[in-house]
């Protein structure tokens, strides 16, 4: 049987069709399961180059976030994102950041400590706050739930439907790909995940609001 395996040759087009069904797979997994991240640097660069080719904001995202996992330079992530947003702009998942946040990695780390066990109609949501050229620390992050979808309850913030203040007058983006796992959610979980959350991500050294 092994003989027999290892005797398979595949042609070129079989090869192409398998690393097209394989990027799909990639492509279609949520960002904290990071796909990519048995691969290399140089492996991680080739897929992006062929996301950025395809035309594949999907991989091309992964691609970006697992090496902003591993703390590659900011200066490298931004060129990188302003790359995939020239080239593959309708396909990037609303999960990747449009801005470089050096904590990213921390907010994922520490949202993937929290678990819910019940379904229902509630939602973790976080948005970035802009604090550039008011702390020291560009960015802060606010820590809300809802029963409307991140994007939504973002959009009413800023059109002042019972808005909080910071997200009014700081909220740049949502960041949903924390708290993707926290979606639809029973509520009285989601109200004392909203509050932990908070805590956790202010105790990891973030500046936040909300969560109450």
């Amino acid at each position: 049987m092994a003989g027999f395996a290892s005797s398979i040759t595949l042609t070129t087009a079989e090869r192409k069709l398998l690393s097209s069904q394989l990027d799909t797979i990639l492509a279609n997994a949520a960002p904290s399961a990071r796909p990519l991240q048995s691969l290399g640097r140089a492996e991680i660069g080739k897929r992006f180059e062929r996301a950025l080719a395809a035309a594949n904001g999907a991989l091309g995202a992964h691609c970006v976030h697992e090496l902003w996992m591993r703390g590659e330079m900011a200066l490298n992530i931004e060129r990188a994102l302003e790359r995939l947003w020239a080239e593959a702009a309708a396909t990037i998942p609303d999960w990747l950041p449009m801005r470089y946040i050096e904590w990213l990695p921390t907010a994922y780390d520490v949202a993937l400590r929290f678990q819910a066990a019940a379904t229902g109609r509630s939602n973790i949501y976080l948005v970035l706050l802009d604090y550039e050229g008011s702390r020291a620390e560009s960015y802060g992050v606010y820590v809300g739930m809802s029963k409307y979808t991140p994007a939504q309850r973002f959009d009413q913030h800023k059109a002042g439907i019972r808005a909080a203040g910071s997200v009014l007058k700081r909220g740049i983006e949502v960041l949903s790909g924390p708290t993707l796992h926290l979606q639809y959610i029973k509520r009285g979980e989601a109200e004392r995940i909203e509050g932990e959350l908070a805590e956790a991500l202010a105790a990891a050294g973030l500046w936040v609001k909300g969560g109450h």
